[in-house]
């Protein structure tokens, strides 16, 4: 990875373990949808309760 390459990672709180990476925002976005639906769906088949949202996000930039 270059010193100017980024990536970018998104956790959701609400859902331990569940998190997503990707080289722009958009497609970070587009893998964290995807990963709260799998993990989801998960919780679902295995009959565990869906913890109601407690957190709010927003991005954060850091100089390298």
């Amino acid at each position: 990875m270059k010193v100017r390459d980024v990536l970018r990672l998104l956790k959701d709180p609400d859902l331990p373990g569940c998190a997503a990476t990707g080289q722009t925002i958009e497609e970070t976005e587009q893998q964290i949808r995807e990963a709260i639906d799998l993990h989801l769906r998960g919780m679902r088949e295995d009959g565990l309760p869906i913890p109601e949202p407690s957190s709010s996000v927003d991005y954060v930039d850091i100089a390298a």
